[in-house]
């Protein structure tokens, strides 16, 4: 089993280069048979080949590809049939532009989609069996990380407990104690990774220090100097060495071709999706007859105010502004809908267009929100160093009911790593939202409380002793 576990970054990295040939046979290999070219060592050949490796590839990187281990197998089917299906389409695409000559198709033909549809089931197919079987080694190969939870109250145990427990194959919950308890360190010592969640600054540091002497794998909440060092550098001056935080803005030319890409892909946004907001605006006005969109006052760069477009999903008449909340009866049956697949956000693309929002940016907040989130987080308003997006990674990665404070963790990282690339890589993911519409959807409710176990820690220290007097336990089995 020891040495099971030595190859297991190999027996990985062979599932991954699998799962990648299943995906690249089933596509060539179907439609090599009405394109015999294909099975001939050819330009035309190589360069198809190519382009569905090079795609792939990156897709798979931007959406997180084969991540067995780090994701639960259904998010990584997600992740894997979206990159696919994308790479499907262009090389289908190309494949088509090639098979426009003399010899084939006189003019240009989207050729035997019959044969695409058919080769995206397969390979769907697939991806979810590479996905739980993939899984299922990895995690039978890898037992669970024994862990312990170090916090400063019962309220935030509440808010990261619940997020560790979805992730029960890859960590055992074991210690939950308080962060100044006395046999803290101790309880460090005997787990492989250890938690803190809401800890004081100068306790955290220690801690930290401590788990990095004692080579134990540490997850810790970010604050503000946390998002600091992720955009800083280093520099040496004569023999010190400093980190380097230089203030973050976009260049002349960021802005440029950021604003480009905005209107461009409004425009082309507006024109793909103007067959479903017409769907939007009969189903909502055939409901009760009230108006169509909804404008309500939100901010953006430097603190300006702009009126957000959007479906109405809440009744006519209810003019309070608050965050919505689980069961809320304030939304329509239409507007349910609508908010699950973030339908109601695309009239948004006029505030792109206008240049009151972009494309990739901090999610525009209500102004009450901003007020009552900024005397709670004075550095809520930090965020307001970049424009207002439509998408980004508070969009992408939280839900409606993320707390403000994670909201604007992701926020900062965004600014702190703002790049184009990044932006465009945020736009892909983007797809994402719609298919775990109703993790993302997910409304305000009552957080869970949980408490410290000190009998749960004596039952794991008792356990572990045992194992010891057996010669059970394998010290060199976790880092």
């Amino acid at each position: 089993m020891h040495m099971i576990k030595k190859l297991k970054r190999t027996i990985v990295f062979v599932l991954k280069i699998a799962l990648f040939a299943s995906l690249f046979g089933i596509f060539f290999g179907i439609f090599g048979i009405r394109n015999p070219w294909l099975f001939n060592f050819s330009r035309t050949t190589g360069v198809t080949m190519v382009t569905f490796v090079v795609l792939g590839i990156a897709l798979m990187s931007v959406y997180g590809g084969y991540a067995i281990g780090a994701q639960k197998s259904k998010p990584i089917v997600h992740s894997m049939a979206l990159a696919t299906v994308i790479t499907d389409l262009v090389t289908h695409l190309q494949l088509s532009i090639m098979n426009t000559s003399e010899k084939n198709n006189d003019h240009f033909v989207y050729e035997t989609p019959h044969l695409l549809l058919l080769v995206m089931v397969l390979q769907i197919l697939v991806i979810i069996f590479f996905a739980y079987f993939g899984n299922y080694v990895y995690f039978s190969i890898e037992p669970p990380e024994h862990c312990c939870v170090l916090s400063s109250s019962r309220e935030s145990l509440g808010h990261i407990i619940p997020k560790i427990l979805r992730f029960r194959k890859q960590y055992e919950v074991d210690e939950i104690v308080r962060y100044d308890a006395e046999n803290v360190l101790d309880v460090i010592e005997r787990n492989d990774t250890v938690f803190l969640y809401d800890v004081p600054d100068e306790a955290r540091t220690r801690l930290i220090n401590f788990c990095y002497q004692r080579q134990k794998n540490i997850y810790y909440n970010f604050e503000v100097r946390d998002v600091v060092s992720e955009g800083a550098g280093t520099v040496t001056l004569d023999d010190e060495t400093l980190v380097m935080y230089m203030a973050k803005d976009l260049t002349f030319e960021q802005r440029i071709v950021k604003r480009l890409m905005d209107i461009f892909i409004s425009l082309v946004a507006l024109i793909l999706t103007s067959p479903i907001m017409l769907f939007c605006a009969i189903a909502i006005k055939a409901e009760d007859g009230g108006k169509v969109f909804y404008k309500q006052k939100r901010l953006t760069k430097y603190g300006r105010v702009f009126e957000v477009y959007k479906f109405r999903t809440m009744k006519e008449e209810n003019s309070i502004h608050k965050s919505v909340t689980a069961d809320d009866d304030r939304i329509t049956r239409i507007g349910k809908w609508l908010r699950k697949f973030r339908i109601d956000e695309l009239p948004q693309m006029l505030n792109i267009l206008k240049g009151d929002m972009t494309v990739v940016g901090p999610r525009p907040e209500m102004l009450e929100n901003v007020e009552k989130y900024t005397k709670e987080l004075p550095e809520f308003s930090y965020r307001l160093r970049m424009k207002a997006g439509l998408t980004g990674l508070a969009q992408i990665g939280g839900k409606y009911n993320t707390s403000p404070r994670d909201k604007l963790v992701m926020d900062l990282l965004y600014i702190e790593n703002y790049s184009i690339w990044q932006d465009l890589k945020l736009i892909f993911q983007t797809f994402t939202v719609f298919l775990k519409a109703s993790e993302s959807t997910e409304a305000f409710g009552v957080e869970e409380v949980y408490d410290f176990d000190e009998d749960r820690g004596k039952r794991r220290k008792e356990r572990i002793q045992k194992q010891e007097e057996k010669g059970e336990v394998d010290h060199d089995s976790h880092s």
